[in-house]
C-alpha cells in the first residue's frame, strides 16, 4: 500500500545529502542568477550588459586638400561602425586645406576612439572635440506644397529663411542655423505639406577668438 506525499524542502534536502554526502540546500532553496549566458556560456549580468550612455559630440578636422580625403574619412567610420549624425567638408581660408566637420553620437570611449581612427589618416593634419559654446550651423532646403504661398513666406521670415524657389504648385525655401531651429522650422512647414528636404549637416568653428584647429602645418 502506497501514501502519495508531497515532498518538503526538508526532505528534498535530505536525499539530496543523501545522495551526494553533501550538506547543502535543496534545488527549490538555491539561488537563480539572472541574466543569459553568452556564447561561451558565460553568464552576463544584466546590469553590465546595459548600453552605455552616448552623447553628441563635433569634430573638427583640419586635412590636407586631396582628392579622396572625404571617402577615406567616411570610410573609415562605416568599417568601424560608428553613428555618424552628420559629415561635411569645404576648404578653409588656405585653399591647400579643408575642414572636416564631423556629429557623432557614441559612448565616451567611442568618442576617444574616434578621435584617435580620425588623427591616424595620413591627409589629416588635427582633429579638436569643439566645445559646446562652438558656432554650429546647417542649411536645409525645403520644398513645400504651393498651396498657401503667403502664409508660407511668413513662417519662412519667422525663421529667417528665404523663398528660393516658388510656382503655382510647390514653394522651396532655404533655413539656415542652429539644428534646433532647422527641426523647428521643419515641424512648422508640416501643416502645409512637406515635398522634399535636404540637409547639410553641420559646419562649425569654436566661438569668439579660439582657435578650431589645433594646429597648422606652418606652426
Amino acid at each position: 500500500m502506497s501514501s502519495d506525499r508531497t515532498p518538503t524542502a526538508e526532505s528534498s534536502r535530505a536525499e539530496d545529502t543523501h545522495r551526494t554526502g553533501l550538506k547543502g540546500p535543496g534545488p527549490d532553496e538555491r539561488p537563480h542568477p539572472q541574466g543569459r549566458r553568452n556564447s561561451q556560456g558565460i553568464r552576463i549580468d544584466p546590469e553590465v550588459e546595459a548600453e552605455p550612455d552616448t552623447r553628441e559630440a563635433v569634430l573638427s578636422a583640419l586635412v590636407v586638400n586631396e582628392p579622396g580625403v572625404l571617402a577615406r574619412a567616411s570610410g573609415l567610420f562605416a568599417r568601424r561602425q560608428f553613428n555618424i549624425e552628420s559629415l561635411t567638408v569645404g576648404t578653409t581660408q588656405t585653399e591647400e586645406y579643408s575642414r572636416i566637420t564631423l556629429v557623432i553620437r557614441e559612448p565616451e570611449p567611442g568618442i576617444e576612439q574616434a578621435k584617435k581612427q580620425l588623427e591616424k589618416l595620413v591627409p589629416v593634419i588635427s582633429v579638436t572635440e569643439l566645445t559646446d559654446d562652438a558656432v554650429r550651423r546647417e542649411l536645409a532646403l525645403i520644398k513645400i506644397d504651393g498651396e498657401h504661398p503667403d502664409q508660407i513666406a511668413a513662417v519662412a521670415d519667422m525663421y529667417d529663411g528665404t523663398v528660393v524657389d516658388a510656382c503655382a504648385e510647390a514653394i522651396t525655401v532655404e533655413v539656415t542655423g542652429p539644428k534646433k531651429t532647422i527641426e523647428n522650422a521643419l515641424d512648422t512647414f508640416e501643416r502645409f505639406g512637406v515635398r522634399e528636404i535636404v540637409r547639410t549637416g553641420a559646419a562649425a568653428l569654436e566661438a569668439g577668438a579660439n582657435a578650431t584647429a589645433k594646429q597648422w602645418p606652418d606652426d
